[in-house]
């Protein structure tokens, strides 16, 4: 029996380890289109790989996909992250939960991951091919037959081919699995910040609002969350989740759009109101300056009344009904101009792939070609930061790695 892993990725090591242990007198290789293994894994979380998430309901950890959550219900329950938690240990990589619950090595290094993974390929005998894109793959009789690129380089026959190879940033990279009629959704970004080259609130850089809720106009689009202020703009957990819930509505508007932020996560304006009057009960003859409401970081604070064009110095007790309601405004509903993405370097995510109406998520495998499976982000699968994206990879790489019909 001959397995073939098409990506040198994390779905394609797990996937490949996987079917191995199942089926260990296969023989099984892993294709990798470039020259380096595992890069992905290497930049993930700062170089430090968060592998997995602390989440253990199964419910609650599928709110973490804009897409694949409700077909991920039935997978998680094969393989989750408690699974994940204990498959790692067990190799020997032990791990720790940060407070925000994301799981990383407790060596702070990805290259724990990567050790970890090319430990096990060679103990299981598994052989890898570096250079080796495929062009296309066409069924066989009862086998699969991989062309690639290379022209020179001959073609191979498996009994099962399991691909993992990523996600494409353009449709054009999808065309070959289109062909054994797949449905493609069309590939977006997902997870990233938000470009504001004509705000100057980017002066403000390496400030963190550890609770803030930011919307995007004219949509149903929320999130809160940690936000920072970076030197192109925004980005955080709040503003990266917004990039993947919103991922193909803010490709239609052409990233052109406004966020109003919400700096201190309170909806009610009366409440902040309340707290504002408090001030100006509590500290009268202070500068508003030297008194910041709802422990807002200094520098904020400090733009924020210089973009309402209220003097530094003034008291608070000097300040009117109508500057008190500008404050409210700016606090709770600030509004900024987004032009264009970036790409979040550590956690490059998109948005789209291979449709999951085209595969059996019992099997991971084709619903249009026998004993061709899926794993990971090539499917049309992503997920929010915090481990979320890895443990999709882990979950379908073991599930693929089955190969039952």
């Amino acid at each position: 029996m001959n397995i073939a892993i098409i990506g040198g990725g994390a779905a394609g090591f797990f996937s490949a380890i996987a079917a191995k242990e199942n089926y260990p007198d296969a023989k099984v290789i892993i294709f990798e289109k470039s020259h380096k293994l595992l890069s992905k894994v290497k930049i993930s979380g700062g170089g430090r790989c968060n592998v997995t998430n602390n989440c253990s309901s199964i419910s609650e950890l599928c709110k973490a996909y804009p897409r694949g959550g409700k077909k991920l219900k039935k997978a998680f329950k094969i393989f989750n992250t408690r699974h994940t938690i204990e498959w790692f240990e067990s190799r020997n990589v032990p791990l720790v939960i940060q407070d925000d619950n994301c799981i990383f090595p407790k060596s702070q290094d990805s290259q724990s991951i990567i050790d970890c993974f090319l430990k096990e390929t060679e103990r299981l005998n598994i052989e890898i091919e570096l250079g080796m894109p495929i062009k296309s793959i066409q069924q066989a009789d009862d086998q699969l037959q991989l062309n690639f690129q290379n022209e020179e380089t001959p073609t191979r026959l498996f009994h099962n081919v399991i691909v993992a190879t990523g996600g494409s940033p353009k449709r054009k990279g999808l065309e070959w699995l289109e062909a054994l009629n797949h449905h493609i959704e069309e590939p977006v970004p997902s997870l990233f910040t938000f470009n504001m080259p004509t705000e100057s609130i980017s002066e403000l850089m390496g400030i963190v609002v550890e609770n803030a809720s930011v919307n995007i106009q004219g949509t149903k689009l929320k999130s809160q969350g940690p936000l920072l202020i970076t030197h192109w703009g925004m980005s955080g957990p709040a503003i990266l989740k917004l990039s993947s819930f919103g991922a193909r509505i803010l490709s239609e508007m052409g990233y052109n759009f406004k966020i109003q932020v919400n700096w201190v996560n309170e909806s009610n304006n009366e409440i902040i109101l309340d707290t504002l009057h408090t001030l100006v009960q509590e500290h009268a003859k202070k500068k508003v300056s030297n008194i910041r409401p709802y422990f807002l970081p200094e520098r904020l604070w400090l733009f924020l009344l210089k973009k309402l064009e209220i003097p530094l110095d003034k008291k608070w007790n000097e300040l009117g009904k109508k500057s008190l309601n500008k404050l409210v405004n700016a606090l709770s509903n600030d509004i900024y101009e987004v032009k264009g993405q970036t790409k979040f370097r550590d956690e490059f995510v998109t948005c789209g792939g291979v449709s999951l109406q085209s595969v059996d998520f019992n099997t991971m495998q084709s619903k249009t070609c026998k004993n061709l499976y899926f794993a990971g982000e090539v499917l049309d699968i992503d997920a929010i930061t915090g481990g979320f994206n890895f443990q999709a990879a882990w979950t379908t790489g073991f599930i693929a790695g089955k190969l039952l019909d």
